[in-house]
């Protein structure tokens, strides 16, 4: 299992290859306690996630309620291997334009 430093790396390279152009912030675990690790910035949307080694990893304090209120602000997450996918996936439809599908006039 790799460490927890490995998976972040290795989440940030697939969200910036997913989405060319999101702004990713680490977030100072000394300014507010609780509040999610990484700050992804996309367009004109935005998302959250704490990343965790394990799934049953020790949440912090603060870590679940500030996951709750962000979720529904826009998207926040526990984020660890065994979900990364289905993390994924929420964040593409968070990600998602929201503006109606432009084809070509013929």
């Amino acid at each position: 299992m790799p460490l927890e430093s490995e998976f972040q790396s290795k989440i940030i390279k697939e969200i910036k290859r997913q989405y060319p152009g999101v702004v990713v912030l680490k977030n100072d675990p000394n300014y507010l306690l609780g509040v999610p690790d990484w700050l992804f910035l996309f367009e004109n949307k935005w998302a959250m996630l704490e990343t965790k080694r394990y799934s049953n990893s020790v949440h912090q304090n603060n870590q679940d309620y500030y996951i709750e209120l962000f979720s529904r602000m826009s998207f926040a997450s526990f984020v660890n291997p065994s979900n990364k996918e289905q993390v994924l996936d929420e964040l593409q439809i968070t990600f998602r334009p929201n503006r109606p599908t432009r084809f070509p006039r013929r």
